[in-house]
């Protein structure tokens, strides 16, 4: 039996999903089949504690489904309220009958909202709010009892209910207000944009406006571009709230009326029936009230929680069958939902986008100040004045820091936002898209995102030689024929109909005589039914064992066929089926048992395709979900995913070290019977080991993972909290989305690789040639055309945005030795060339090569080569393997052809200089360009394609640090058991009559191993091997062990070869 749980409002933390009532149950479910009762264990994040004193929730291991017993009418309301309506079924009462629906319509209306609704998850309220003036940010307000003790007739008045609304705060979700003036300030932050302030100043103090202006200019575009994206992303999930936005049925002043789900308040009596979400935590009123609740907006089960007299609803929650009233007993950040999303809130900001792009300018900073630095040197032994030295400076802080690069990043991001925008794909974080490009592993809930969320009949067992039809029109014909009275088992099977054409014609011929609803005892449904003769057949449904027991008390049953049957509901049980037995009994003929119909949450339809296209993608899928075990590994078979799902006692009993802890987490395939804390311990576990991990989710439950993850992924039909909590937000269904996400995340990655690569090689291109004329020569480049050629590089390369850039196969990741690598010899190389033109315009300065004069046209020469150079190195960086792999967007290419063109103006008629240049000389340019670009592209793709240089200037990565997460691990533990700061509370639980089970412990011995390498790569297979656990013969014995410690650790060297 399921505890009833209800979180308690004067708990400050997060607590256990909410709970439901014990409940009578008709169906047949994994926990029949033997399986233990879910350890229901619960933490503040990230380390997991003992919960027994938190709230549980009503897993699928303990809880079965069951019918509705009575379809509780309102209590009586004043005049001008809305008449109560009668009850359809009562339990104990002689057999009643219901008005029946045509059948044909009832199908069409079954198959429509099936087609339509199949995948919906229930929303909580809208989020933009504030607080109560009386409390900070998440505070919990405790509901004085007084404010509980509304009259159900009345309700409360207008005035006592906008006086309460002041005191506890409207109902939404507090949600962070960011100042948009801090944010678009917030682009101007960083190390390369301080730079671009600092040589503006520079700037402007020598009087060199074109260069203030430019730099100016650079700054304000990567602003714009990086604000107005996001804000558009905003805009775009605000209008989703909108639509979205809840309303609620109250008893205001005797009168029933509809308002707004932000206006109602502790003490409002809220009118709920089939269809209607609850707008906020609540305690069901009347004593004979009955619903059925769709938790899994927050709990991730797929199956609907029966709730009755003085048990808890929560907010978001949708009810699929029954009407009641309920009394609001906590509103907005007070709710569980509200509890949840502060969790969430409180999450750092995560992402390696920044940290690159600002170690990138970092390390041009420092290299700028050292060739300032010998510039300076240089021009005190010379005698150069300080007005020319400050030139320099600027000259060599323009060309040295890449003041486009986060205009190009951004531009690059955005319109890759745009693209994914155009998939039903919100991007709400730019640098979210090159977090999903390096994901190694998608964490994903199953209820809603792999299945489809509802249930649908599977693999029928038929005895006796049954057809399955028959089965099929016996339960359809023990079913409710109204549609508003139907809960999902019925509905399931009279979809089923539409597929037995036969058992839906017959349906036709019979009509009901007699109806006896679910009964909690016999835990069976009896109907009579007649045909058109006058036949009368008396058809049942229900848990299996309690079917065969009607037909034992009838007749004996033959050994053989009751051995079969009780295997089959074994097996049914064990792959997580709801097992549903069938029997029958024609006129006074005895009964006869025929089968056994099982329902399940199948996976979605494009799911399975969905899966293996992310493991040909280099994608680790891990099943994250509230079920039981059972049902998680029957989904994860159909899916691929494999079949190692544990459930959660080894995350949170201790048995193992932070490093065995770590290793289990990271082999395993998916995790069942997951509490919020779960999610968030796994995904902080797999990041603590060097994974980028992604997280798709729907429901409160998922919105601290979602926030935890470094790609936190809502689904289509997510609750409020996780489209805050996440980074991407699709908004069609399921998982196919993600494919194209990561593609084009990856498509994005590789050209912002390509411009990285490239403007760290052009700067150091310009520092190392400008910087080495100085001292040697003391010659330098014209500061306007300094700037024009940073203008140049940075103009043509926006069209990188564009390119036609390839998608890695395999997770991809910021290798910034390699990069650095890439970009230094590159730069090494232009280099080079510009200094061998250079040389020998000095060597033949008047021998035709420029123009008679000196060498006054020597600038714009090296102005054109460099502009060539330079602009064509993007085709190298652009591709790994060869230029043409992947040929180049027409975008970039007449970018960079308008710069080549205009630059060759430049030189021809001297701008800037005077010094014209004649047209066969800048024809040699541009083949002595070309050559040196030959060369460049050879040396460059020898060495991108090297494993020597890639180890020589990478070296090796190790993940597992065994000793550091041991200690970690037993620091955190030791200070969640001296914790003082927390005072939990305990929650009323409804006892089961059965006693509890006491659970031995597992003795455990440790056999020490000299198979240790403390430094072997994580997928290394000896590096598992450093500690080996085996029974104890002496040990008690616990018939549990086996699922939860000694097959994983039968199976974790064979998990881990197959890893490897």
């Amino acid at each position: 039996m399921a505890h009833n749980g209800k979180p308690n409002n004067h708990i400050t933390m997060q607590v256990a999903p909410p709970g439901s009532s014990s409940n009578p149950n008709y169906m047949s479910t994994p926990h029949t089949a033997g399986q233990s009762e879910p350890d229901s264990t619960s933490s503040n994040m990230p380390l997991s504690t003992d919960s027994r004193n938190l709230p549980h929730r009503a897993s699928n291991t303990s809880t079965e489904i069951g019918h509705d017993e009575t379809n509780q009418s309102f209590p009586p309301l004043s005049a001008g309220g809305k008449p109560a309506a009668k009850s359809r079924l009562r339990r104990g009462s002689t057999p009643h009958l219901e008005t029946e629906d045509d059948l044909e319509n009832l199908l069409k209306a079954l198959a429509e909202e099936a087609g339509q609704n199949a995948t919906t998850s229930p929303d909580d309220s809208a989020a933009d709010i504030h607080d109560s003036k009386s409390a900070g940010p998440h505070a919990v307000i405790n509901v004085p009892e007084e404010y509980l003790n509304t009259d159900e007739n009345t309700g409360l008045t207008t005035e006592e209910a906008e006086k309460r609304k002041r005191k506890f705060g409207p109902n939404q979700l507090a949600e962070h207000k960011e100042n948009l003036v801090l944010k678009f300030l917030g682009y101007f932050a960083g190390p390369i944009q301080y730079v671009m302030f600092a040589a503006a100043v520079l700037a402007g103090g020598l009087e060199h406006f074109v260069d203030l202006g430019v730099i100016l200019g650079l700054l304000m575009l990567n602003a714009c571009v990086g604000f107005l994206q996001e804000y558009q992303a905003g805009n775009i999930v605000a209008q989703l709230k909108q639509q979205l936005a809840l309303k609620a049925t109250v008893v205001r002043n005797g009168q029933v009326t509809e308002i707004d789900g932000k206006d109602v308040v502790p003490g409002d009596i809220v009118k709920l029936e089939e269809g209607t979400i609850i707008p906020a935590d609540g305690k069901i009123l009347g004593e004979k009230s009955f619903l059925q609740v769709d938790q899994s907006s927050l709990t991730g089960e797929s199956l609907a929680i029966e709730k009755k007299v003085d048990d808890e609803v929560y907010s978001s929650s949708a009810v699929k069958r029954g009407q009641c009233l309920m009394v609001v007993t906590a509103t907005g950040d007070n709710t569980y939902v509200g509890r949840t999303a502060s969790l969430a809130s409180g999450t750092a900001a995560r992402g390696k986008f920044t940290e690159v792009l600002n170690s990138i300018g970092s390390a041009l900073l420092v290299l700028v100040i050292f060739w300032v630095l010998a510039i300076w040197i240089s021009g005190f032994y010379r005698g150069t004045s300080i007005a020319d030295l400050l030139t320099n400076a600027l000259i060599i802080t323009v060309i040295g820091v890449p003041v486009g690069l986060p205009a190009v990043v951004t531009t690059t991001l955005a319109v890759g936002a745009a693209y994914l925008a155009r998939r039903k794909a919100i991007v709400q974080r730019l640098s979210a898209i090159e977090s999903l490009a390096g994901c190694e592993i998608l964490c994903s809930d199953k209820t809603g995102t792999l299945t489809k969320n509802k249930l649908v009949l599977h693999e029928p067992y038929c005895l006796n030689g049954v057809d399955p039809a028959t089965i099929i029109l016996v339960c359809a014909l023990a079913a409710s024929r109204s549609k508003k009275g139907m809960d999902a088992i019925d509905k399931s099977i009279m979809l089923a109909l539409l597929s037995h054409d036969s058992a839906r014609e017959q349906m036709r011929h019979y009509t009901t005589l007699e109806f006896q609803p679910f009964d909690p005892v016999t835990k069976r449904i009896v109907a009579v039914v007649q045909d058109d003769d006058g036949n009368k057949i008396t058809v049942c449904k229900g848990a299996p064992p309690a079917v065969l027991k009607l037909v034992e008390q009838d007749h004996p049953i033959e050994r053989a066929v009751l051995k079969a049957y009780n295997e089959k509901v074994a097996e049914f049980a064990s792959r997580g089926f709801r097992s549903l037995g069938a029997a029958w009994k024609k006129g006074d003929d005895p009964w006869e048992i025929l089968g056994i119909l099982c329902l399940f949450d199948p996976p979605r339809d494009d799911t399975a395709s969905t899966v293996v296209e992310a493991q040909e993608l280099g994608l680790k899928v891990k099943m994250l979900t509230g079920d039981a075990v059972g049902i998680a590994k029957e989904t994860a078979r159909q899916l691929r995913l494999g079949t190692n799902v544990y459930n959660t006692k080894l995350l949170v009993d201790g048995s193992m070290p932070g490093s065995e802890l770590n290793d289990f987490v990271v082999a395993a395939d998916g995790f069942a019977e997951v509490f919020p804390e779960h999610k968030y311990m796994v995904v902080d576990i797999l990041q603590k080991r060097g994974f980028l991990v992604a997280m798709t989710g729907d429901g409160v439950n998922d919105a601290p993972s979602l926030k935890k993850a470094d790609a936190g992924i809502a689904v289509e039909g997510a609750s409020d909290a996780a489209r805050t909590a996440a980074d991407i937000v699709f908004l069609s269904p399921g998982l196919g989305t993600i494919i194209d996400a990561i593609k084009t995340s990856r498509q994005i990655f590789h050209r912002m690789l390509s411009y990285v690569i490239y403007r760290i090689a052009l700067s150091l291109h310009l520092e190392v040639f400008l910087t080495t004329s100085l001292i040697i020569l003391d010659q330098t480049i014209n500061p306007e055309l300094v700037v024009f050629l940073a203008i140049f590089a940075d103009i043509a390369t926006l069209a990188i945005a564009y390119d036609r850039a390839p998608f890695s196969h395999t997770p991809v990741k910021w290798d910034m030795p390699r990069i650095w690598g890439l970009a230094i010899v590159s730069g090494l190389l232009l280099s080079a060339g510009t200094w061998i033109l250079y040389g020998t315009l000095i060597q033949t300065g008047n021998s035709g090569v420029v123009n008679r004069g000196g060498h006054g046209g020597y600038q714009e020469i090296l102005f054109l080569e460099i502009t060539l150079t330079e602009n064509w190195l993007i085709f190298i960086t652009r591709s790994s393997h060869t230029l043409w792999d992947t040929w180049p967007s027409w975008q970039l290419v007449a970018a960079v052809f308008t710069v080549d063109v205009l630059a060759t103006v430049f030189a021809i008629f001297g701008w800037f200089s005077g010094e014209r240049t004649d047209v066969v000389t800048v024809v040699r340019i541009w083949i002595y360009s070309l050559g040196v670009t030959t060369i460049i592209a050879i040396l460059y793709y020898t060495l991108a394609n090297s494993s020597i240089f890639s180890n020589l200037v990478r070296g090796r990565i190790q993940r597992r640090q065994k000793h550091l997460e041991d200690f970690m691990y037993d620091l955190q533990r030791v200070s969640k058991m001296h914790e003082k700061d927390v005072v939990y509370q305990p929650s009323k639980r409804r006892r089961s009559s059965r006693a509890p089970r006491v659970r031995k412990p597992m003795a455990w011995k440790e056999e020490s191993t000299n198979e240790r390498d403390e430094d072997s790569d994580f997928l290394a297979p000896r590096a598992y091997h450093t500690r080996k656990l085996s029974v104890d013969p002496d040990a008690p014995d616990d018939s549990d062990a086996d699922e939860s410690g000694e097959a994983w650790r039968r199976s974790r060297n064979a998990m881990f070869a197959k890893s490897e």
